[in-house]
């Protein structure tokens, strides 16, 4: 049960509402087919309307493109096809204005191979700058380990010009960069506190668990006598990664009054409290992967719900009191989450919805990924042309080393490819969704006549609608802010139900996930709680004992304490 005697500090970033913006599929303002900074700043009204607090957008930096901008060349300069440095201050003033905070992208992981200090690095094996990356010798004709890329292939690239591999855990044109060397991190400090200075209002940070690499950087056990072995145990969450983040927050976060989301792949809940404990002054929260796995079954009768139930639980009790949760169910590295534990098709608004009040109203700073607040989809790839994502390319060239076909390797990855979330959003009915007048870099998703943000605005039984709503209830009830979480309905096969309780406050939230009816009995029954907020009509007014629930119906009850 809950322990309540623990409070909840508050931050103003606990009660913001966060929403994250692929920048080259918002809104492109140029008909270039690319989104762009002016076409965020074209619709901060429709996010400011929507209750947004802060906004997250992905790298803008000087960039390749290799990675569609994961692949940094310079850090202070902004890239041509999403704008100028005027336009990053001209969007934080218009942020500011209304009320809205900016986070960005941080990538220190690695680098682009067009950045200057891998230019330098690679230029000579006594450059002073050689060790900012992480270089050796091959070994018997191979690459210096059998450490596979997250991308595919190996993580060793070879140069020819010094004789020498360069690992890259990412692509092949994102060289890592060597932590172990401090006037490197150094570097890294001087160009975070210079963007912190110019007035951003933190950061979200890529593959932050992923700097610490095991010593020696070893083969891994190949007993399979596979190429290439996933190489993640040896390079995610490492022992002795929290001393390069204890260093790198107190030269730079905890000198400001800003926000720090770290992506932390591998750090499970058991160790949450070291990353984001307020004790140890680190990172504000850490968005965790444990629910992504169960991305890989398709539709909501086929994903595992006692596990999802498991992972958000121990989420919620380890860290309350004590850290912060950054909840949420889309991001840009993940399919579509209505296409993966919802329905598309007759309980599209309805499985969209529910999943919706299930993550967002759970203890911590919810994040509403650009689309979801319209239940946008999946796509449909019609063949290798269709896909932009680098992985995609890689696992295309690798399946088809190995005779598949093209139309087989489509098939493959059509459900799980990151290239779902980053169609470009859809604003209208008009062509290409509204996004751009000209031939948008990525095919606009064909639904978009129907899922669109005009078609849902001022309407009141749309997902965009319940999402406002939502907003609305969270901001205005401080148990849906601050209250403990505590699991219900436990063992229930497709009911997952939970409550938020601080002093005499109590809410319910009890959603049906999946595409069937469901009845449960409740623990307990109050006629003191009323219905808040539901994606169905209902009659049931107040909490009742025994609960009937339509196909991905969720209902909030909420008893408040008179005052």
């Amino acid at each position: 049960m809950t322990n309540v005697n623990v409070t909840v500090k508050p931050k103003w970033w606990k009660e913001a509402v966060f929403y994250q913006i692929y920048p080259r599929s918002f809104k492109d303002s140029n008909g270039d087919g690319i989104g762009d900074i002016r076409g965020i700043v074209e619709k901060l009204d429709y996010l400011q309307d929507l209750g947004v607090n802060v906004v997250w957008i992905c790298p803008v930096f000087k960039s390749p493109q290799d990675d569609n901008g994961y692949d940094i060349s310079d850090y202070q300069d902004i890239h041509h096809e999403f704008g100028t440095m005027e336009d990053v201050d001209h969007l934080l003033k218009e942020m500011h204005r209304r009320g809205m905070k900016l986070i960005m992208d941080l990538v220190i992981n690695h680098t682009s191979d067009e950045h200057p200090w891998f230019l330098e690095s690679r230029s000579s094996k006594d450059n002073a700058k050689r060790d900012w990356y992480i270089w050796r010798d091959g070994k018997n004709g191979h690459e210096p380990n059998n450490w596979e890329s997250i991308f595919e292939g190996s993580a060793w690239k070879y140069d020819s010009l010094t004789q020498q591999y360069f690992l890259h855990l990412f692509s092949a044109r994102q060289p890592d960069l060597n932590w172990e060397n401090q006037d490197m991190k150094n570097e890294i400090y001087k160009m975070i506190r210079w963007w912190l200075d110019r007035g951003i209002d933190g950061f979200r940070i890529d593959a932050i668990s992923h700097t610490k690499k095991v010593p020696g950087l070893p083969d891994l056990p190949n007993p399979h006598g596979e190429r290439y072995v996933d190489s993640k145990p040896f390079h995610m969450n490492v022992d002795g990664v929290l001393h390069y983040l204890a260093e790198l927050c107190e030269q730079t976060f905890s000198r400001y009054d800003v926000v720090t989301v770290g992506e932390a792949n591998g750090v499970d809940a058991d160790q949450a409290e070291e990353w984001v404990s307020e004790e140890k002054k680190r990172l504000s929260m850490i968005i965790q992967f444990g629910h992504q796995k169960l991305w890989d079954a398709v539709g909501g009768d086929k994903f595992d719900l006692a596990e999802l139930k498991h992972i958000f639980t121990k989420w919620q009790k380890n860290l309350h009191g004590k850290g912060w949760n950054a909840l949420f169910v889309e991001n840009h590295d993940i399919p579509r989450v209505t296409s993966k534990w919802g329905d598309t098709g007759e309980y599209w608004r309805e499985s969209a919805t529910c999943i919706a009040a299930l993550y967002f109203l759970m203890e911590g700073s919810p994040f509403i990924y650009q689309g979801q607040e319209i239940g946008m989809t999946n796509t449909v790839f019609n063949g290798p042309d269709d896909f932009q994502d680098v992985y995609a390319k890689n696992h295309f060239a690798t399946r088809r080393a190995e005779g598949a076909t093209d139309e087989e390797i489509t098939r493959e990855i059509a459900s799980t490819s990151r290239d779902n979330s980053r169609t470009p959003m859809q604003w209208n009915a008009q062509p290409n969704g509204g996004f751009t007048t000209g031939k948008p870099w990525l095919k606009v998703n064909p639904n978009y006549k129907e899922i669109n943000v005009e078609a849902q605005l001022d309407q009141p039984g749309s997902i965009l609608s319940f999402y406002k709503k939502m907003v609305f209830i969270r901001k205005e009830n401080h148990v849906l802010l601050y209250g403990a979480y505590d699991l219900i309905l436990a063992d229930h096969p497709e009911i997952y139900a939970y409550t938020r309780s601080v002093d005499n406050d109590k809410a319910w939230i009890i959603c049906n996930m999946r595409g069937r009816p469901a009845e449960a009995n409740m623990p307990e029954s109050d006629p003191n709680a009323l219905l808040i907020m539901s994606n169905y009509e209902t009659s049931e007014m107040h909490l009742p004992g025994q609960m009937k629930l339509r196909p991905f119906e969720c209902r909030v009850y909420l008893r408040k304490q008179k005052r």
